[in-house]
């Protein structure tokens, strides 16, 4: 018998306190029982509107507890989670709604001028539901209404091990892809993880009477968004530990929020993306050190970019108690590599102990041998996704199987050290990662392509203190076109997201493509650093 997430919230929910809190939001709180209740009733409402086993759900929301009430509600029905980058534009959402094959979409009220723009084109989907504390659109039901109609009893129905849970992913190749995962195996890859600290709860029982004994679990704030996997699958592991899942309110980030808000609820978890989101908070804490009780935080964990020692060592001189968890992976292979960094131990920047699921690789498919000082390619074996939703060809390269075993590839070159660590080289491809969001370069040079100033472009990633790669275009100029920078931005923004609009845009006469047309990306990086003095 395999693991279930509707199955495993059916049944911490008997032995959970019930004024015990679920989900803060400001000054709003959501005991667990109340967040029991609310998730039956609309998970029944989705299926009494249409939604049957399999079907997906397409959440489109900043953080809010709406967006992990309706995580549990789509495991109760037996339906599938997709996530929405919420900075997309219009055309950029219809794509993951329509790749997705959605047949619901649940939004924030922000957002609706943007559904209806698409909702025309989006033939697939049956139900529109809004979050909305006034009124909402004519073509949508109300959230508050179906979490509030009903009796809130559970909805008593057989589920799988095998009912999926989708998690959206800019990749390295060409548009946004949907990694397939069973519950069950995302489940036990998140138990992989917590076996090293110690022994954990094996079945359903298990986890039942732990927290009979033990209470609920931690209050975790993920300061990144819900809807990126660092912080989606932290804000799912509290929640199915029984813990409290506390959100910001603010829009973006912002750190001295954070701290107020860790103060208050007493938070002993947090969830970032590396230095983009650690140096501002160090600069807060050093700016008014004392200020903040963060004596209850116990670990802050990241994934995603570069989160270097120095920050970590400012961190914790403020908290000499927590602890740092740095985690590599990806959304095809969760928990690749590990590191901890304490007041008694320090690790060096992106070196991280392998997982015991994990193997290093050659461009010929043999093992790296640890101490080589040879470059390797990281796989992960077993459990890991079924593969990309509606792409066989994207399955075959991401996942192959080597010697009779079946891995994840997504792609990260690494060299093993002598004691069996890695030390990350990266991305074996021009995929930039700005703060945790990737951007495919071709995306966006085709639209800078589109102004009347630009003949040809390259998009390359460039070393950022605060970004970690700052987005940067490196032009050639038409012959009739004014070049001026910031009417080129304007031109992407009002296309693209606003993270893939390169930081810096520089005119240049090198030749961006070799002879084949092919183009060459290492000669444009090495003038957009040289150019910017950048590293």
């Amino acid at each position: 018998m395999g693991w279930n997430y509707g199955d495993i919230l059916d049944a911490i929910e008997t032995v959970l306190p019930g004024d015990s809190p679920a989900l803060i939001h400001g000054d709003r709180t959501i005991t667990w029982a109340e967040k029991g209740r609310r998730t039956n009733n609309l998970a029944r409402a989705l299926i009494a509107n249409g939604a049957k086993p399999g079907d997906k759900v397409a959440f489109y929301m900043r953080n809010r507890p709406e967006y992990v009430e309706t995580m549990a509600a789509c495991f109760k029905a037996r339906l599938t989670h997709v996530n929405v980058n919420y900075r997309y534009k219009p055309d950029e959402v219809f794509y993951i709604f329509d790749n997705s094959d959605a047949q619901t979409v649940v939004y924030g009220a922000e957002f609706r001028d943007t559904i209806a723009q698409i909702r025309d084109r989006l033939s697939k989907v049956r139900i529109f539901v809004e979050v909305s504390d006034d009124t909402v659109a004519d073509f949508a039901l109300r959230y508050e209404d179906l979490a509030t109609t009903g009796d809130g009893t559970p909805l008593d129905i057989a589920r799988s091990p095998d009912d999926q849970f989708f998690i959206y992913t800019g990749g390295t190749t060409g548009m946004p892809k949907g990694v397939i995962w069973t519950q069950h195996d995302l489940r036990e890859t998140q138990l992989t993880a917590l076996r090293k600290l110690g022994p954990v709860p094996e079945t359903l029982r298990e986890l039942v009477e732990a927290i009979r004994l033990q209470g609920p679990g931690p209050r975790t704030i993920p300061c990144c968004p819900l809807m990126h996997g660092t912080g989606m699958l932290m804000a799912l592991s509290t929640m199915l530990s029984g813990g409290c899942v506390v959100t910001l309110e603010k829009p973006s980030f912002d750190a001295e929020e954070l701290w107020q808000v860790a103060d208050r609820t007493k938070a002993q978890a947090l969830v970032i993306v590396g230095d983009a989101f650690a140096k501002p908070m160090l600069q807060v804490l050093d700016a008014a050190p004392g200020k903040y009780d963060l004596s209850n935080i116990v670990n802050i964990v990241s994934s995603g970019v570069m989160w270097s020692v120095e920050v970590k060592r400012g961190l914790i001189r403020h908290m000499p108690q927590v602890i740092l968890m740095d985690s590599f992976g990806s959304s095809e292979g969760v928990g690749f590599g590990s590191s901890m960094m304490t007041k008694d131990g320090e690790v060096q920047t992106a070196k991280f102990q392998i997982g015991e699921r994990c193997r290093v690789f050659d461009e010929n498919d043999q093992p790296v041998e640890p101490g080589s000082g040879k470059p390797g390619i990281i796989a992960q074996g077993p459990p890991i996704p079924l593969g990309y939703y509606k792409d066989p060809e994207k399955t075959a390269r991401t996942f192959k199987t080597i010697g009779g075993v079946r891995y994840s590839i997504p792609g990260d070159w690494c060299v093993v050290e002598a004691d069996g660590s890695l030390t990350l080289l990266g991305r074996g491809s021009v995929c930039i990662n700005t703060a945790g969001e990737k951007v495919y370069p071709e995306e966006v040079e085709e639209v800078l392509k589109t102004h009347p100033a630009v003949d040809d472009a390259l998009v390359v990633g460039v070393p950022d203190d605060k970004w970690g790669q700052a987005v940067t275009a490196v032009v050639t100029l038409s012959a009739s076109g004014r070049f001026d920078e910031d009417a080129v931005k304007r031109h992407v923004r009002e296309k693209l997201a606003g993270y893939k609009t390169p930081k810096r845009i520089l005119s240049t006469t090198i030749a961006l493509r070799a002879p084949n047309g092919k183009a060459d990306y290492k000669a444009a990086g090495e003038f957009a650093r040289r150019s910017l003095g950048a590293g």
